[in-house]
């Protein structure tokens, strides 16, 4: 109802935007584009080499190696973290409905039969076609 007044009015709804960019626009809160002060990539570039090779904390020797090993924990304490991501990821999953798995399971039963005719009319072609040549 109210739609059709804002037509009656010669106003129709802008259409929704698709892109996030667009979104953004349409919100007002669009980030510019460039910032007018920013410098190029290639002065951005120099600066930091320059930075680094004059810089007094410049690290002059190699970084050390882990020698030690963090601990495993018990057994019981893995096999319980892993219980617990089990279900976690078990939550993140989408259950198909019942009409579904009905339909996914048709599909593949289908395709299945489909697939042995095929490789056993292939096979019993191939056999007949050997045994007429080789005799």
């Amino acid at each position: 109802m109210a739609e059709d007044k804002e037509r009656e009015e010669g106003q129709e709804r802008p259409s929704r935007p698709v892109t996030a960019a667009a979104r953004r626009e349409r919100r007002g809160t669009a980030r510019p584009a460039a910032r007018k002060d920013a410098e190029t990539k290639a002065e951005k570039a120099k600066a930091v080499a320059k930075s680094d090779a004059t810089a007094p904390d410049k690290k002059g020797r190699p970084t050390p190696t882990r020698d030690r090993k963090e601990s495993k924990g018990s057994i019981f304490a893995r096999f319980s973290r892993f219980l617990r991501e089990v279900v976690a990821e078990l939550r993140k999953v989408i259950w198909p409905t019942r009409k579904q798995m009905i339909a996914y399971t048709t599909v593949v039963l289908v395709f299945v039969a489909f697939m042995i005719a095929l490789i056993s009319g292939l096979d019993l072609g191939l056999g007949k076609g050997v045994f007429w040549l080789f005799g």
